[in-house]
């Protein structure tokens, strides 16, 4: 059961938590890491190799490039993502998936093969509810 909540001051985030991170449980903290609706789909494709931001930004075009950037830095911050920068002109940037980052890679799968699974029942409930597009 997750109850104890320790706050972290000493790690410092993109903006400041108005809930603090309850490190006793752990669903609190994958939902931490991979909490945000890009970032298991950046994860994936960074499985398949390096990237730089421009090739993610073209292959999740729907979404814009700030959101995308934010939900990099934060894989960075947990260590999922490693950013390589070369020193040379224009800047060349590259973001490669960590071994943590690999690690998270069969649960991604795991929870596609459940939406899956799940999908007739949710395309009913958003009929039902008059939320289907």
């Amino acid at each position: 059961m997750c109850t104890f909540v320790l706050r972290i001051d000493n790690i410092k985030y993109m903006y400041k938590k108005k809930i603090p991170l309850d490190l006793d449980c752990g669903v609190a903290i994958a939902m931490e890491v991979m909490g945000g609706k890009w970032k298991s789909c950046i994860l994936y494709e960074l499985e398949k190799g390096c990237k730089r931001p421009s090739e993610l930004h073209r292959h999740f075009e729907d979404t814009s490039p700030r959101v995308i950037n934010q939900q990099l830095k934060e894989l960075e911050m947990h260590g999922m993502i490693e950013k390589t920068i070369y020193p040379e002109l224009p800047p060349h940037v590259e973001y490669s998936i960590t071994d943590d980052g690999r690690s998270l890679i069969p649960i991604i799968r795991m929870l596609e093969q459940w939406g899956n699974d799940f999908r007739p029942k949710m395309v009913r409930i958003l009929e039902k509810t008059g939320m289907a597009e």
